[in-house]
């Protein structure tokens, strides 16, 4: 393990230095870094991976070279799908989407066209290895959507969190419906079921959760003192927002246990609960960003000493 550990950091050395490229076994391939954040000790750990382009797609499969057991990396990402992918000199927040099913055969397939060795490894092992699509968390990645201006103040860090945040509520809803029309088109005796989408609901609603309670607690505890101190006029503000805080964690967690049980749900009553709550979330969203955005707007971004 050791041994392994310090292979690893030899390549990740190399990488950093010469702008992606390295010798020895990984010469002329394509490799990334990602960077996960460990499932129980909640560290950072980086761990070079092969890579295949299909599309405007980006995938990494847990093959760990036909090991019987997941990688420690794959089930990193399952606990905390937010991951960060280095390739060549680009570093940016990728949002990690194992494929499901037929999907999942699929890309798998174009995999193994790309780089046979892949089949090699499934071959050496019972357990069906993943495949990871990367989904770069950009707000306006593959959307069409006009990029974010450029962030040089605390205004602009906060409205870009927010845009990221209000497009990870997107993807949910998105996905939901098309798990319930999938479910609706496979519907009656002898057609198969319907397509997994839990996985790709389950990754980009945690990514919702998990991403919208770090910028809560970076304000309670870091932003929202600070601002006060500096317009101590605002404290009922403040007060008012720490409250919503509140009342947002409780959504999050009724949206976990709404999608947790997709699977089952009444696609009426399921998408009524999913719309009331998103409607709540983005209200705060608005909220803050009429409350906060004035006072942060001379404040510049990164902070100058």
């Amino acid at each position: 393990m050791s041994s392994a550990s310090s292979f690893n950091q030899s390549v990740i050395d190399e990488f950093r230095a010469n702008g992606g490229k390295v010798g020895g076994p990984f010469e002329g391939g394509d490799l990334l870094l990602l960077t996960t954040t460990g499932a129980r000790s909640g560290v950072e750990r980086t761990t070079p991976l092969g890579y295949v382009r299909h599309g405007g797609l980006l995938m990494v499969v847990g093959s760990d070279l036909g090991a019987p057991r997941h990688p420690d990396w794959y089930h990193n990402l399952l606990a905390h799908p937010v991951v960060r992918v280095e390739i060549g000199t680009e570093r940016y927040e990728a949002v990690a989407v194992p494929a499901e099913g037929e999907r999942r055969d699929r890309l798998f397939a174009h995999v193994v066209n790309a780089e046979p060795g892949y089949g090699a490894y499934q071959e050496k092992t019972t357990r069906i290895l993943p495949v990871v699509v990367l989904e770069r968390a950009a707000a306006d990645a593959g959307t069409g959507a006009v990029a974010p201006a450029p962030v040089t103040t605390l205004a602009d860090k906060l409205l870009e969190v927010h845009v990221w945040l209000r497009a990870q509520l997107r993807h949910v809803r998105e996905e939901t419906d098309a798990h319930f029309a999938a479910r609706a088109a496979h519907q009656g005796p002898g057609e198969p079921p319907a397509p997994g989408l839990g996985l790709q609901i389950r990754q980009h609603c945690l990514a919702f959760c998990q991403s919208l309670e770090f910028h809560h607690v970076s304000e309670d505890r870091h932003m929202f003192p600070a601002m006060e101190a500096h317009h101590p006029h605002l404290a009922g503000a403040f007060a008012r927002l720490r409250a919503e805080h509140r009342t947002v964690a409780r959504i999050q967690q009724e949206l976990s246990g709404l999608l947790a049980d997709v699977a089952g749900a009444d696609p009426e009553r399921f998408r009524a609960e999913l719309e009331r709550m998103s409607a709540e979330l983005t209200a705060h969203l608005d909220h803050e960003e009429e409350t906060l955005l004035p006072l942060l707007a001379g404040v510049p971004f990164p902070p100058v000493p």
